[in-house]
């Protein structure tokens, strides 16, 4: 992603605040501890007071630093006008290659096991418990099905798939495309898919919801 294209939820970001962003990853990553404001501080060599300043305080970080990870799978585009069924596909299919390359990476790993572990603090009230399970589960999932709904009801009103829920159908793309994948990284697996067995996989899951709701004729 390109300095001048980086943002997060709308909000652009300069180079300096995608180091820092970068540096509060890493430190989840290498330390697998929540963030605290003085360590991102330390490893980003900034003042606690750039980071207030930006961020607004330690949740306001951590919210986004989880829109930067989720950032990496790119927007799929919607053509004004003309949209066909290729189109449709190859950018369903980029949406899912991406999807699987961040999700499948280290990074993506670290920071979900980080949220089951907090999530499971918070439900005990165990003192230090944190809202990242929560910021995770908005600006992950939640955040791919608002991302992808545009385009999967451009192909709805271009007569190319056909569904009545846009909800449903997103959790049918999402589960033909995540399938057991993520809870075998949760629980230890090595995976380490190729380039190549990722876009075999996003290829498979885009056809499989093609099969599924590709509209025919008289479908309406």
């Amino acid at each position: 992603m390109d300095v001048e294209e980086a943002e997060i939820e709308g909000r652009p970001l300069t180079s300096r605040q995608r180091e820092v962003l970068d540096a509060a990853l890493g430190l989840l990553v290498d330390a697998g501890e929540t963030l605290t404001m003085s360590a991102v501080a330390q490893r980003a060599s900034c003042s606690k007071e750039t980071l207030y300043k930006w961020f607004g305080g330690r949740d306001g970080l951590l919210t986004a630093t989880v829109q930067w990870q989720a950032a990496k799978v790119r927007m799929p585009t919607v053509p004004a006008e003309g949209l066909d069924r290729a189109a449709l596909f190859d950018s369903l299919d980029g949406f899912a290659r991406d999807w699987l390359t961040v999700l499948t990476g280290r990074t993506s790993v670290a920071l979900n096991r980080l949220a089951v572990g907090e999530a499971g603090s918070e439900r005990k009230g165990e003192a230090g418990s944190s809202p990242l399970g929560s910021i995770v589960l908005e600006n992950g999932p939640s955040a791919m099905r608002r991302r992808l709904r545009p385009m999967i009801e451009a192909g709805r009103s271009a007569g190319l798939i056909a569904f009545a829920d846009a909800d449903e159908a997103f959790a049918t793309f999402f589960g033909l495309v995540v399938r057991d994948v993520q809870i075998r990284l949760l629980l230890g697996e090595p995976l380490a898919p190729t380039e190549g067995e990722i876009a075999r996989d996003a290829g498979r899951a885009t056809e499989q919801f093609f099969a599924l709701y590709g509209a025919r004729p008289g479908s309406g």
